[in-house]
């Protein structure tokens, strides 16, 4: 996981996970509309998840 990808999700989360699908986009969409800090900590486990995949 990049630095720029953690600045983007706590700037604003759904963009920062865009590239990983739409089911993981909407629910870090939904997620940061009930709370920007849900948002944010959804975003980082779906990259942190996507980036041990990649292994």
């Amino acid at each position: 996981m990049s630095i720029w990808r953690v600045v983007l999700s706590i700037i604003f989360p759904p963009l920062a996970v865009a590239d990983q699908g739409c089911g993981s986009f909407l629910i870090v969409l939904i997620l940061t509309c009930l709370g920007w800090v849900p948002g944010v900590i959804g975003a980082l486990i779906i990259l942190n998840k996507a980036e041990k995949e990649e292994f």
